[in-house]
């Protein structure tokens, strides 16, 4: 499977199934790990005023961030927003008037996605964007950047601040020679051998690794990094016997449509998702191996499955009901997994997937309380 030409969030044309629709949980993430964001960027704030060597008192002319993985949908500008809103807050309205330079300083924002990504959508919401900066007196310039983060995107030394939510899980491929050893499995399961989890850490140490050579080369001295990495709460799979919820149960699903006479087995054993969920130590030992940046904070923040903060980050539309958190569950992974599905088993057995889905995780829901985990960390280029 060539990743990068098959993975795609399902477009805003899918309707109800779309990404747009269900993305609540990336939101939740977002609004979650604000905090965390605003201070990280009032960091480089502070480090870059220090610095002797730039103009208008430590602040480039021009600041340039980018934001890799950034889909389509409501969330694609809200990263983007708190962070223009933090810099304006304290490079601008912090500033006397009379030490202004006549040129404010101006943000170029890159937003980067792999080319199967629905750029067409999020380019027509750059307009409303623009008008809500109106108020503020940084001026911000937005385009599309189509490209796998796991190859150069950007010139050398050119970029201030990166960011990435929720999107370096996925791997640039399937590890190898695991299909024979998987069977009945499309991830790495309690029951796996041994040899699968361990092609599967290798696989994401070797693409986190070029993922941070390659941004090292992208960004300025001093620039700073910003991760969301969808991760795991257990070092092991030993350690749990629902060491990956989402998977298995998706795995039990495609089985159960064996059964009916719906799909081969040959075909799951010949599939494994290609995706891998760190464990933060993991994640900590990659970066101070690889030595491009310094780790300045990591954190876990955690999200209930049937997704119960939306209330408290204010989404008037939802309603916490039990009942229909199976399905909810179902309809995201559906939004985010389909296009791979759909490319392996054909798209006539989608529907009845993940309605078997649906019902296996409303009954998991009823003896479990599973939580999403997420991986913040903040970095500063060496």
């Amino acid at each position: 499977m060539d990743v990068a030409s098959v993975l795609c969030m399902n477009p805003p044309g899918d309707g109800k199934r779309s990404y747009a629709n269900n993305s609540l949980l990336q939101r939740i993430t977002i609004s979650k790990s604000k905090p965390f964001l605003v201070e990280t960027t009032k960091n480089m704030i502070r480090s870059m005023k220090r610095s002797s060597s730039s103009v208008n008192g430590g602040w480039p002319a021009c600041f340039r961030v980018a934001d890799l993985g950034c889909s389509s949908g409501p969330n694609t500008l809200q990263v983007i927003s708190e962070i223009i809103n933090t810099i304006d807050d304290d490079i601008i309205c912090n500033q006397q008037k009379d030490d202004r330079d006549h040129h404010d300083p101006e943000i170029q924002v890159f937003l980067n996605d792999l080319p199967t990504n629905d750029f067409n959508s999020v380019l027509k919401e750059v307009p409303a964007f623009y008008n809500q900066r109106d108020k503020n007196k940084l001026r911000c310039f937005v385009s599309a950047v189509a490209g796998s983060f796991y190859g150069r995107l950007f010139p050398k030394e050119s970029l201030d601040f990166v960011h990435s939510s929720t999107s370096l899980h996925w791997l640039s491929k399937v590890p190898d020679y695991i299909n024979e050893e998987n069977k009945g499995k499309i991830y790495i399961a309690h029951s796996s051998p041994p040899n699968v989890y361990k092609a599967y850490k290798e696989q994401f140490e070797k693409d986190f690794s070029n993922f941070l050579r390659l941004r090292c080369e992208e960004m300025k001295a001093g620039g700073c990094m910003l991760l969301i990495l969808v991760g795991r709460r257990i070092p092991h799979p030993s350690a749990s016997k629902y060491f990956s919820p989402f998977w298995d149960l998706l795995a039990t699903s495609l089985m159960d449509l064996v059964a009916k006479g719906l799909v081969k087995e040959d075909d799951i054993n010949s599939f494994n998702m290609p995706c891998y969920t760190p464990y933060k130590e993991e994640v900590r030992e990659i970066i101070e191996k690889e030595g491009s940046f310094n780790l300045d904070k990591l954190e876990t923040l955690e999200v209930n499955w049937d997704l119960r903060e939306a209330i408290e980050i204010g989404e008037e539309n939802f309603v916490l009901n039990e009942n229909q958190s199976g399905q909810i569950i179902s309809d995201y992974i559906r939004a985010i997994a389909e296009s791979i599905l759909v490319h392996h088993f054909g798209e006539a057995i989608i529907d009845s997937l993940f309605k078997t889905y649906s019902e296996h995780i409303t009954e998991y829901l009823h003896f479990h309380n599973p939580k999403h985990v997420n991986i913040l960390l903040s970095m500063t280029k060496k």
